[in-house]
């Protein structure tokens, strides 16, 4: 794929053309069976999680897929919320169920997630649906990981034997893109090291990497000096920067100082534009994939 950008991996661009790919198989499937439904449940009036829930209901109308938001108050008791979510479980007309995080403090994370059908949750963070990317046969794949492999794959970016440094040890990103690297598979086969923000000798580590994934959570943690030429940088985090030449006062940049590492680099993602909508692109294929396996009602 040539993004007409340099060495930038345009996720945005990518996200853009799986979405009008995913139009087109949506519309033949929906009519033999219905369309896809997806069910999104937010629990108070967090601005950030709002702006995410719109941008996934934008692609969702985008690519056909209908997608219903269900609200809930702050102070939600967890019991409540987990009834509403086992009762959607048990409705064949919703394929994918959608939690967005962060839940209040009172609320258990963990727990609601496990009371989500493994074969509705489109997230990817069920424990079922994790155990089966280390088993190497995946069902849903958590959809920021799934989203980097997609770009691995069509910017052609050779993984097979090469040493993959992941920093960041999360079950929403850093653990599941460690397992799909070190996979045996077509965009897999890597040699794969996990790092995060307490590895002593980082800087030693990543010289000997070919591809860099970071999701750590740190501003512009990753400067030039710290990578080989060559090296694939793909970035995960995204941060706030207070900056009094914006109009907001701030500015958005990763955990990879890109203006340093893009020297160095082969391919690199951008913060904004990168890995960010490759995450809402891949919610709307595992919707689709929900889909599709209620339709040939599976038994998990």
């Amino acid at each position: 794929m040539d993004p007409g950008r340099g060495n930038i991996i345009d996720g945005r661009n990518v996200a853009n053309i799986i979405i009008d790919e995913l139009a087109g198989e949506i519309e033949s499937f929906s009519k033999s069976f219905r369309a896809p439904r997806l069910n999104v449940f937010i629990v108070g009036d967090d601005p950030a999680s709002a702006v995410y829930v719109r941008s996934k209901v934008r692609a969702s109308k985008k690519c056909g897929i209908e997608t219903d938001v269900v609200s809930f108050p702050n102070d939600i008791k967890e019991e409540e919320l987990i009834g509403s979510l086992v009762k959607i479980n048990e409705d064949d007309s919703i394929d994918g169920i959608l939690i967005q995080l962060p839940l209040p403090d009172h609320i258990d994370s963990k727990k609601v997630i496990e009371s989500i059908s493994p074969k509705k949750d489109v997230d990817g963070f069920h424990p079922y649906n994790l155990g089966k990317i280390m088993e190497g046969d995946p069902l849903f794949v958590p959809c920021t990981p799934l989203g980097i492999i997609e770009l691995i794959k069509r910017y052609n970016v050779d993984t097979e034997g090469k040493h993959a440094v992941i920093i960041g040890r999360s079950l929403i990103v850093g653990k599941p893109i460690a397992m799909l690297l070190a996979n045996k598979s077509k965009n897999g086969n890597a040699t794969v090291t996990i790092s995060h923000s307490r590895t002593s000798n980082i800087k030693e580590i990543l010289l000997t990497a070919d591809i860099i994934v970071c999701a750590v959570g740190r501003a512009e943690m990753i400067t030039g000096d710290m990578v080989k030429r060559g090296v694939t940088a793909i970035d995960v985090g995204i941060n706030r920067i207070e900056d009094d030449s914006k109009k907001k006062g701030y500015r958005l940049t990763g955990d990879i100082d890109f203006n340093s590492v893009r020297p160095m680099a082969s391919l690199i993602t951008p913060v904004p534009g990168g890995v960010g909508p490759m995450t809402v692109a891949m919610l709307m294929r595992n919707t689709f994939k929900a889909a599709r396996l209620n339709y040939n009602s599976p038994r998990i």
